[in-house]
């Protein structure tokens, strides 16, 4: 198998590979999911949650590798178990730091327990704070995609409320709003998209999939139906193309023979959008309202400033 730089025979020549057709059938249910959901939490000001989350998941998938369960299971209990604390424990999304950390703290103290009494080496669960897209079954995928099912249902039942409430929480309460049933159903759909949006990306690169493409989205369009569709097309193409370098930098023709990790493209890309999105919206606001140092005289007749050190006689 060689690398032939003919984007088309190499797509198809890739796509012949079990592994890696259910890579891109699992990350591109997940970029879908994470970009929608992404968009609500850069609006609900919850990255915070979500890398809190996200590390919870992995004292999850060590406690399941603990008692013999698929690690999947226990990221799940875990992420849910905790964005349900954070919801109770906090009634505002965008004011639960100390609640955030502190539930953070008590999952990362479970996680070091289940480690310590397992007697093997849970590779398992190890492989998790980097993710393991390659490695993901058929049976994965299906399981992916009925949680990304159930997910984006319950997202469209409630959307318009959830939306309300993310861009006005004060006025959405005074309006009688349930804020706390809204903050925490969304907190179980975004525990139930970080459970499996780690398996691609990992524990510690959570924020490459489920905010930075939201991040640059939201400088792009103020309608929040775009910066959702801009959101998602990131996250999808900073997928598909982190898998196609990493499968392409793996085989011989490519001129880089590496095996780089898919999450490391997956991350970099993610986040050379957001530079460049930052990097343009700074250039494109330079040019629409300069500073006061370049703004020349205006026209018209120049009125003349008395001397205060004048006599005033």
């Amino acid at each position: 198998m060689t690398f032939s730089w003919n984007v088309v025979t190499d797509l198809r020549l890739l796509w012949q590979i079990g592994f890696m057709r259910n890579a891109f059938e699992a990350g591109t249910i997940t970029a879908v999911v994470a970009g929608i959901m992404g968009y609500l939490v850069v609006l609900r000001r919850s990255a915070f949650a979500t890398h809190a989350l996200g590390h919870g998941g992995f004292s999850g998938a060590a406690g399941a590798v603990l008692f013999g369960v698929t690690p999947v299971y226990g990221l799940l209990v875990a992420t849910m178990g905790g964005g349900v604390g954070m919801a109770l424990l906090g009634r505002r999304a965008s004011n639960r730091d100390i609640e955030i950390g502190t539930i953070l703290a008590f999952m990362l103290g479970l996680g070091l327990v289940f480690l310590s009494l397992y007697n093997g080496y849970a590779t398992e669960a190890y492989s998790i704070l980097f993710g393991e897209i390659l490695g993901i079954s058929q049976a994965g995928v299906v399981l992916t995609l009925e949680a990304a099912a159930v997910v984006l249902a319950v997202l469209a039942l409630i959307h318009r409320p959830l939306l309300f409430s993310s861009l006005d929480p004060d006025v959405a309460e005074a309006k009688g709003l349930p804020m706390m049933a809204l903050g925490l159903i969304f907190m179980l759909l975004l525990a139930v998209a970080i459970s499996f949006a780690v398996q691609i990306i990992g524990v510690l690169l959570i924020f490459a999939l489920m905010v930075t493409p939201a991040a640059s989205a939201v400088r792009l369009s103020k309608r929040p139906l775009f910066a959702v569709a801009i959101s998602v097309v990131i996250a999808l193409l900073a997928t598909w193309v982190g898998l196609f370098m990493s499968w392409a930098c793996s085989v011989p023709g490519s001129g880089c023979n590496a095996p780089y990790p898919a999450s490391f493209f997956i991350v970099s890309i993610a986040f050379g959008t957001y530079v460049v999105v930052r990097l343009l919206d700074w250039a494109f606001g330079r040019w629409t309202h300069p500073s006061s140092a370049e703004v020349p005289n205006p026209p018209g007749p120049v009125r003349e400033v008395p001397d205060s050190t004048a006599d005033p006689r």
